[in-house]
């Protein structure tokens, strides 16, 4: 016993213990013939934090763990494991006698589910409501995929409300381990009698709802009804994987959007992230300056739905899907009534993009608060050629200093301040993109001018989009290129209006509403394809425990 030592976990001194998931530290010795599930880590509810208590898995490979866990619906054995990247065949005869796999079979003395049935009259209602909730709202759920989601629905209908959360493994596709990993995230109530209120096939509290993209499917001011707009096929523009090239020569297209603010729950709305990933997907968008953020975690929700493709869409897409990373800046660059808002970038890797480094441009403090806009920079390499991008809001704050809706003078006048125009003196390849809100004839935006930056976009060419208003009427986005970009600049500048509205997106009163009131706007240069690779030049990003806490 002595030549084989491991890494183990100590019997819990109560079983309530495990039940609270709270794995503390491991024993030095590997007692592997008295070992019971109890002492074990079960692999299929196990957090990052407790999987990286086993030997030899950090941050990122539990990550890859937990990622990996998502994708298949839970692991059936513990064999599935190796197939995890970071683990192979090596490693988990490492870590096999630390870990296991609950199943129906498992005994009720053993099984993390009967450990926490006798906890659970005492746990409060949050979650998620399984009675009442539409497939939309239970893909959210970490572990519910759209055909399991629609299984439960169906269950529901046929044979009622469930009793009680244990039931739901008689619904197809969900076995023990997966109801083990989403138990904490829902309850069990009886659906409540629908209201007579309602308008556009949806029924409604008597509260006002802001703006059709200011709440997700999640709110608790919705009462959905059952199937809801998820019996309405999501359709997407039939186009063919862009080449990447233009006049036979490589480009890369750049892109701005005013996410609008996008919260976590915003972005946890499949319509609104099928919307979002597909328009960079279908228009092969390999930049994003994203404005609009409430919250900083919102942009990596995208990011990560790229590159693992939970949703059939992104799933299926014939072209190559990249390999994004995104980057949220660490200060607020809008101001508004209720809040902060935050910018952000979003970039395929794969196509030879890389960040060198990033900021938020410093304004002016007034009255303790910042009414300009606040820019964020960005350098990064695209191909051979450096780029330095200026994220742009600078409606955010102006529109409502001091609680006027319109900008005072002195905010008017000092649009971008002298000591943002100093910094852009400074740098080479300039890109100034993002919600500028006025149109590029405005006198506001003479410093860009005279700077001897373009607009690529022009006067004509309206930015805004609705549901009522398709075409739009305004032009608000723009992007600004330096004399030397323009030199390389494709002559192609697009305003995306087509695929922007999902069944899933609230409008209003209705469904099929628009992901926000802004368009994504992008334009193409032409780029060194030869090298486009630079991974020697800079210090690439990777997610894991090196990034800053809202770069991913």
């Amino acid at each position: 016993m002595g030549g084989n030592l491991g890494c183990h976990r100590s019997i819990p001194k109560d079983p309530t213990d495990f039940s609270n998931s709270k794995r503390k530290f491991s024993a030095a010795c590997n007692f592997s013939h008295i070992l019971v599930n109890q002492e074990r880590l079960n692999i299929n509810t196990a957090t990052e934090e407790e999987l990286m208590t086993l030997p030899g898995v950090n941050r990122i490979v539990a990550q890859n763990i937990v990622q990996y866990r998502d994708c298949i619906a839970g692991f059936k054995k513990v064999e599935d494991l190796a197939l995890v990247s970071g683990i192979g065949a090596g490693k988990l005869e490492i870590i096999r006698l630390e870990i296991c796999v609950s199943s129906r079979t498992s005994s009720s003395q053993h099984s993390p589910s009967s450990l926490r049935k006798d906890f659970e009259p005492h746990l409060s209602c949050t979650g998620m409501n399984i009675n009442t909730a539409t497939p939309a709202q239970l893909m959210s759920i970490r572990g519910i995929t759209g055909k399991i989601a629609n299984n439960i629905v169906e269950y529901r209908l046929e044979n009622g409300p469930f009793k009680s959360i244990e039931d739901l493994v008689r619904v197809n596709h969900i076995n023990s381990s997966l109801l083990d990993k989403i138990r904490f995230q829902v309850y069990v109530e009886r659906s409540r009698t629908p209201s007579t209120n309602t308008n556009g096939g949806l029924t409604c509290t008597t509260k006002s709802h802001p703006s059709p993209t200011s709440f997700s499917l999640l709110s608790e001011d919705l009462d959905l009804p059952a199937g809801g707009p998820t019996r309405i096929m999501s359709v997407r523009p039939d186009v063919e994987p862009p080449s990447g090239m233009r006049e036979g020569k490589a480009v890369v297209r750049v892109a701005t959007w005013n996410l609008q603010n996008c919260s976590c729950e915003k972005a946890n709305n499949p319509g609104i992230k099928e919307v979002v990933c597909m328009t960079l997907l279908e228009n092969d968008i390999k930049l994003l300056a994203v404005q609009d953020l409430v919250d900083q975690e919102a942009l990596d929700k995208f990011c990560v739905e790229l590159n693992q493709g939970s949703l059939d869409s992104v799933r299926k897409w014939r072209g190559p899907r990249g390999v994004w990373k995104s980057i949220v800046s660490e200060k607020p660059t809008g101001l508004f009534n209720k809040g902060v808002s935050y910018s952000g970038f979003l970039w395929d890797s794969s196509s030879g993009i890389d960040l060198k480094d990033a900021s938020v441009l410093e304004s002016p403090v007034v009255n303790g608060m910042h009414p300009h806009p606040r820019p964020y920079l960005a350098h990064f390499y695209v191909g051979s050629l450096e780029m330095t991008m200026v994220n742009v809001h600078m409606s955010a704050g102006a529109w409502e200093c001091n609680g006027k809706n319109h900008p005072s003078e002195e905010v008017k006048a000092h649009r971008l301040t002298s000591r943002i125009q100093d910094t852009l003196k400074a740098q080479k390849g300039l890109v100034v993109l993002g919600d500028f809100g006025l149109p590029p004839q405005s006198s506001e935006l003479d410093q860009l001018r005279k700077e001897r930056l373009s607009p690529l976009v022009s006067p004509n060419m309206f930015t805004n989009i609705s549901t009522r208003s398709p075409k739009g009427s305004l032009c608000l986005d723009n992007i600004w290129v330096s004399k030397s970009l323009k030199k390389i600049y494709a002559g192609h500048c697009l305003v995306v209006r087509e695929g922007l509205t999902n069944p899933w997106i609230p409008d209003n009163w209705s469904w099929g509403g628009v992901v926000s009131d802004h368009c994504p706007v992008m334009a193409e240069f032409f780029v060194d394809v030869a090298q486009k690779v630079l991974r020697n030049r800079v210090s690439v990003v990777e997610r894991g425990e090196s990034m800053s806490k809202h770069e991913r």
